[in-house]
């Protein structure tokens, strides 16, 4: 499928007008159905569809991996239609809660059915051995900005990766939503979650609570959380990070994972 284009545009800066090209990411309608039911239509890449079928039924809480029968991916004149087949009993409570939810690019809260839901209690994340040092957060983030392509080429998109000590970046999803571009992650991990989070984008609550429900004990983040954000994370046991460059991070949460290099010199 195709995940950019590209369109004429001016360019005006340091007194002069130039003509040229610009490749701009594609955003397209995307429907994830139930067992024949839409449940969701998203605006997304339409890339790594089957990723974000499966990262999607996970943190909504639908459904994890091996309640998932199969996945058919239907392009149509208006868009693309992620067909999702449930197993039993995975169908019969997605029946029971079904919800209509439809939403633009970066809206994570939109369509739920109460205000409860919105501050729903998060999944507490029970890993507390898992821990990196100062410079493996550092090289965690240094090490994304090789795993951007689409980024690179339109800078318009997100990035969602997973990092760890062993394997180094195992997985990088991007998308024009940053919601998608971590379901799409969560899905192509199917179920890994021993690693550190690292996101592109703010961090806000409903972030927080889909890498809780995929079991992160860390997250990375290029921008700042909200307030709300932290309060959440606290509460799932996640080390939040944030503001977090190659050679400088914030630590909101849970700072016991982290090992500094050397002593501070604070004084």
């Amino acid at each position: 499928m195709i995940t950019h284009r590209p369109f004429a545009r001016l360019a005006f800066g340091h007194g002069r007008v130039t003509d040229g090209m610009r490749e701009l990411p594609e955003e397209v309608a995307v429907a994830l159905s139930y067992n024949g039911s839409t449940q969701a239509v998203m605006m997304a890449t339409p890339a790594d569809l089957i990723d974000f079928a499966y990262g999607f039924s996970l943190t909504e809480g639908i459904a994890v991996p091996s309640e998932i029968d199969d996945v058919q991916i239907v392009e149509t004149e208006l868009g693309i239609d992620v067909q999702i087949w449930l197993k039993d009993p995975a169908e019969k409570r997605q029946s029971a809660r079904r919800r209509s939810m439809a939403g633009p690019v970066g809206c994570g809260l939109c369509g739920i059915d109460s205000l409860q839901e919105a501050r729903r209690k998060p999944v507490v994340v029970g890993d507390r051995s898992f821990g990196l040092s100062t410079g493996q957060i550092m090289a965690a983030v240094a090490a994304l900005t090789k795993h951007q392509p689409l980024h690179d080429i339109t800078h318009a998109a997100h990035a969602a990766a997973f990092w760890t000590v062993e394997d180094g970046m195992v997985a990088v999803r991007e998308d024009v939503g940053r919601h998608n571009a971590l379901d799409k992650l969560i899905g192509a991990l199917r179920g890994r979650s021993d690693g550190a989070l690292i996101l592109t984008c703010r961090t806000s609550i409903d972030m927080v609570q889909k890498a809780a429900a995929a079991g992160f004990p860390m997250i990375i983040a290029a921008s700042a959380p909200t307030a709300t954000a932290v309060q959440v994370a606290d509460e799932a046991g996640i080390t939040l990070i944030a503001l977090a460059r190659d050679d400088r991070f914030e630590v909101f949460t849970h700072p016991t994972r982290i090992a500094p290099e050397e002593t501070a010199n604070v004084a």
